[in-house]
């Protein structure tokens, strides 16, 4: 629900949204400018620690060690979370084609269209798959071990979102539309039936001939 009205209020160029967008873009990026050693540390968090490919990183090496464990079933939803989450965003900007922020003097450079922010969708989905997962394959987790992985999920997620703003290439409602693009596709990997059958030697040599001569 909130994914369809923000897309089409974008979509509308609904002036008090973006208002508010252009004066937080405005503020921060005027804060940018004139702290350019805050500005560099931000750059490494959205550009490295929490860039998109880092994330989907995470992702495989959490599907890798799934299916090693036999746990197809449960690597093939956060393989379908993670992909998704590229896919649709791609799809929604190539739709939209909404201009990014323009400065004079910007701080940092991103291509392609700006709604919704890539960097917000990947780390939504992608963090709450893994919280997902730590709950479900740890048993019994300790508070305080799921209380600590919540809260760095927590600030991955709301972190790169802040920091596509401040940077000045994205707009408030583009983070706040890959939030609940990355959040709505990793519920519905979590919550969708999926069945991975698994076929052994020792199956197979039960089944029945398929016809007779």
């Amino acid at each position: 629900m909130l994914w369809t009205v923000l897309t089409v209020l974008v979509g509308a160029g609904w002036r008090p949204l973006l208002s508010g967008d252009g004066a937080v873009a405005v503020r921060l990026h005027g804060y940018a400018v004139r702290n350019p050693e805050a500005t560099a540390v931000v750059r490494v968090l959205s550009d490295v620690v929490w860039d998109p490919w880092m994330m989907r990183a995470l992702a495989v090496a959490a599907c890798v060690w799934l299916w090693r464990r036999g746990r197809g079933e449960l690597a093939l939803r956060v393989a379908a979370a993670t992909v998704a989450a590229a896919l649709v965003n791609q799809g929604m900007k190539s739709l939209m084609g909404r201009e990014r922020p323009e400065w004079p003097d910007p701080v940092d450079s991103a291509s392609y269209a700006a709604y919704p922010s890539g960097h917000a969708a990947t780390a939504a989905a992608v963090c709450l798959m893994l919280l997902w997962l730590l709950r479900r394959r740890v048993p019994r987790p300790p508070a305080w071990g799921m209380a600590a992985a919540a809260v760095l999920a927590a600030v991955s997620v709301l972190g790169v979102g802040f920091t596509r703003v401040f940077l000045g290439v994205h707009w408030t409602s583009d983070v706040l539309a890959g939030w609940v693009l990355g959040a709505g596709l990793a519920a519905l990997a979590i919550t969708v039936p999926l069945r991975v059958r698994r076929t052994g030697p020792a199956e197979a040599g039960r089944r029945e001939p398929s016809g007779r001569a």
